[in-house]
C-alpha cells in the first residue's frame, strides 16, 4: 500500500491492489506447458493493478460442459503416434529402396505415388487442413454444435474428391508427361501403369482428411495420429510380399498385369484405404451422425472464399513440386528416389515434434483469433516458435555432420549400393539447414489460417515458388548429372529461410509486437550450442576409421550423434533456457517410470 494512502475497506468495490510481478514457469510436468510469456506484463517494471472483487454470487445450475483435453496431453499423445507413423514409413521407404534400390523402378514409383498427394491437394487437401478445422471449430457454437454444417461439409467433399479421382485415373497419361519431360531417365510408360493403381487414393485421402478434421475440430487427436500407423502397417505386408515374390518389375516391356506391378500398386492404395475406414468409428463415438445434406449456407459460401486463396497456395506449390520432380529427371537415375527419400529422413524430427505441436495448437489458435484475443495469439506463435528452435536447430546442426554415415547405414543393402546411399545421405546433410525455417513456415501459415486470412500465405507462397523455380533449373545447367539432386535439396531448404523471413515479417504488420527480441535471442544461444555439438561430433568421428561399410557408418551415426546432441542440448540446459523446459520435464518423468517400472 502506498505511504499515506487511506486503509483499504473491504466493502468498497472500487478499491484496488497492487501485486508483484510474476515470474519463471508454472509448474506443470506435461509438454508444452504454457507461454511463460504470456504471463508477464510486456514492460519488466510494469504494475499490474486489478479490482477489489466482491465475492461472486452463486451461478446457476448448468449442464456440464466437457472440459477439451489440454494441449500439452494432446501434443504428447501426437508425439508419440508421430514417432510411431514416421519410424513405420520411414521402414516401409527402407524397404522399398532394399527390394528395387534407387534406380528407374523407384523413380517410376515414386513419381506416381506423388500424384495423388498433388492431385488431392489441388482438389480438396490444402483447404481441408488449413480452413476446415477453424471453420468447424466456430461452428461449433451453433445451436446444434455444428452438425448441419459438418454434415454440408462432409457431403460437398467427398463429391468433389470422389469426382476428381475418377478424372485423375482416366488422366493417368496426361499426369505422366507432366512430370516426365521427354529424354529424362524416368520411364514414363512404367509410371502411367503405377499411376492408374495409386491415383485411387485421392478418395481416400479425402475420406481421411474429411473425418480428421472433425475429429480435431472436437478437439480429439488420438485415433487420427494413429491411423497413418495401420497404413504403413499394410504397406510394409506388401512389401514384404513384393519381396519374397519371384522376378523383377518388367521395364521394356512393361506389363500392367505383371503379378508384382500389381501387388505392389494395389498394397498401398490399400494402406491409405485403411488409413481413411480406422476414423470411422472415432466419428461415431465422437457424437457426429452422417447424413448427406445438399446446399450452401452462409458459412459455407465463406468456406469458399477462404478456399480460392488456399487453392491459389497448393497451385504454387504444385508448381514448385513439378518442375523439381522434372529438373531430377534430367539428372542421373535414381534422383529423384534420392531427393524423396532424403527429403523423408529430413522431415521425420519435424514430424515428431512440429508436426504433433501444430496440429494440438489449431484449435486454440483458431479459438484466440475468434475471440479476438491478439495477445493469445502472439503468446502461442512466440512460445511454439521458441520451442521448435532450441529443439531442432542442434538436431539439424548434427544432421549436417552425421548425413552420408546415416545414409549408408540406413539405406545400404539388398539392391542399393553403398555409393547410392552415401549420396542420398549427403543430400540430406546439404539441405539440414532448412529444418527449423521449414518448421516456422507451416507455424507461420497456421497463424494466418487462424485469423481467417488464406490470402497472406499464398501469396508468401507465391514468392518462395518464384524465387525457387529459377534456381532450380539453374542445377541441371550449372551441376554435373550426379549433383543435380544436391543442387534441388540445397534450393529447397534455401526457400523455406526465405518464407520464414517473409512470414515474420508479414507477421510483424499484422499483430504488431511479436517478442521477437525474444525469439532471436533463443535462435543465437541455440546456434551457438549447436557449434559446439558439430565441433564434438566432428572430433568424435576422428576415432573411427573411414569406409567400412554399414558397420562403420551404424558407429559413426551412433556416437556423432550421442556427442554432438549431448553437447548442445547439455549447453542449453546449463544456460537454464526456459523452452527446453518442457521437454527435460518429459524425459524425467520417462526416466521416472522406467525407475519405477525396475
Amino acid at each position: 500500500m502506498p505511504f499515506g494512502a487511506p486503509p483499504l475497506r473491504p466493502d468498497d468495490p472500487d478499491a484496488t491492489v497492487f501485486l508483484p510481478r510474476l515470474g519463471g514457469l508454472p509448474t506443470s510436468p506435461r509438454w508444452p506447458v504454457a507461454d511463460p510469456d504470456a504471463l508477464r506484463p510486456y514492460e519488466d517494471l510494469a504494475t499490474r493493478m486489478l479490482p477489489r472483487m466482491l465475492p461472486p454470487a452463486p451461478a446457476p445450475e448448468t449442464t456440464a460442459v466437457p472440459v477439451a483435453p489440454s494441449l500439452a496431453k494432446s501434443s504428447a499423445t501426437m508425439a508419440i503416434a508421430s514417432l510411431a507413423s514416421r519410424i513405420t514409413g520411414f521402414l516401409w521407404k527402407v524397404m522399398l529402396v532394399w527390394a528395387i534400390g534407387t534406380g528407374a523402378v523407384n523413380d517410376s514409383f515414386t513419381i506416381a505415388n506423388t500424384m495423388p498427394n498433388m492431385l488431392f491437394e489441388l482438389l480438396f487437401g490444402g483447404v481441408l487442413t488449413s480452413v476446415v478445422v477453424p471453420l468447424l471449430v466456430r461452428a461449433q457454437d451453433d445451436d446444434d454444435r455444428g452438425e448441419a454444417y459438418t454434415q454440408r461439409m462432409l457431403t460437398l467433399g467427398l463429391v468433389v474428391v470422389l469426382a476428381g479421382t475418377v478424372v485423375a485415373v482416366l488422366a493417368a497419361p496426361a499426369f505422366t508427361s507432366l512430370y516426365i519431360p521427354e529424354g529424362s531417365h524416368a520411364n514414363a510408360e512404367l509410371t502411367t501403369a503405377f499411376a492408374r493403381l495409386i491415383l485411387p487414393q485421392i478418395f481416400f485421402y479425402g475420406g481421411f482428411a474429411l473425418l480428421s478434421a472433425i475429429l480435431n475440430a472436437k478437439n480429439l487427436f488420438g485415433q487420427a495420429a494413429w491411423a497413418p500407423v495401420a497404413n504403413n502397417v499394410v504397406v510394409i505386408a506388401t512389401i514384404a510380399v513384393f519381396m519374397a515374390m519371384p522376378g523383377k518389375v518388367s521395364l521394356d516391356p512393361v506389363r500392367m498385369g505383371e503379378p508384382k506391378l500389381l501387388v505392389l500398386g494395389i498394397g498401398v492404395t490399400a494402406g491409405i484405404a485403411v488409413q481413411a475406414g480406422v476414423l470411422v468409428p472415432a466419428v461415431v463415438r465422437s457424437g457426429f451422425r452422417f447424413r448427406w445434406r445438399w446446399g450452401l449456407d452462409a458459412r459455407t459460401k465463406e468456406f469458399g472464399g477462404l478456399a480460392l486463396w488456399v487453392l491459389g497456395y497448393v497451385v504454387a506449390s504444385q508448381v514448385a513440386v513439378t518442375v523439381t520432380t522434372r529438373v531430377l529427371a534430367t539428372g542421373d537415375p535414381g534422383g529423384i528416389s534420392i531427393y524423396s527419400n532424403a527429403w523423408l529422413l529430413f522431415q521425420l524430427p519435424y514430424g515428431v515434434i512440429g508436426v504433433s505441436l501444430l496440429t494440438a495448437i489449431m484449435p486454440r489458435l483458431s479459438r484466440n483469433a475468434a475471440d479476438g484475443d491478439t495477445r493469445k495469439v502472439v503468446a502461442d506463435l512466440s512460445y511454439g516458435s521458441r520451442i521448435a528452435t532450441v529443439l531442432l536447430v542442434p538436431i539439424a546442426a548434427v544432421l549436417s555432420v552425421i548425413g552420408v554415415p546415416l545414409g549408408v547405414a540406413v539405406f545400404h543393402g539388398g539392391a542399393n549400393s553403398a555409393e547410392d546411399a552415401a549420396g542420398l545421405g549427403q543430400a540430406l546433410a546439404v539441405s539440414a539447414f532448412g529444418l527449423l525455417p521449414y518448421a516456422l513456415v507451416m507455424l507461420q501459415f497456421r497463424v494466418f489460417y487462424a485469423m481467417k486470412d488464406a490470402r497472406t500465405p499464398t501469396l508468401i507462397m507465391v514468392v518462395m515458388t518464384v524465387v525457387k523455380v529459377p534456381l532450380l533449373y539453374l542445377c541441371p545447367a550449372l551441376l554435373e548429372d550426379s549433383q543435380v539432386v544436391l543442387g534441388v535439396m540445397l534450393v529447397n531448404s534455401l526457400t523455406f529461410v526465405i518464407g520464414a523471413i517473409v512470414g515474420q515479417v508479414w507477421l510483424w504488420v499484422s499483430l504488431g509486437h511479436l517478442r521477437s527480441k525474444r525469439a532471436l535471442g533463443i535462435i543465437l544461444w541455440s546456434v551457438a550450442a549447436s557449434m559446439l555439438g558439430v565441433l564434438a561430433a566432428v572430433v568424435a568421428g576422428l576415432s573411427l576409421p573411414d569406409g567400412g561399410g554399414r558397420i562403420i557408418a551404424c558407429a559413426r551415426v551412433i556416437l556423432q550423434s550421442v556427442t554432438g546432441l549431448g553437447i548442445a542440448f547439455g549447453v542449453l540446459y546449463a544456460l537454464r533456457i526456459e523452452e527446453l523446459a518442457p521437454a527435460t520435464k518429459r524425459l524425467s518423468r520417462l526416466f521416472g517410470r522406467a525407475k519405477k517400472a525396475r
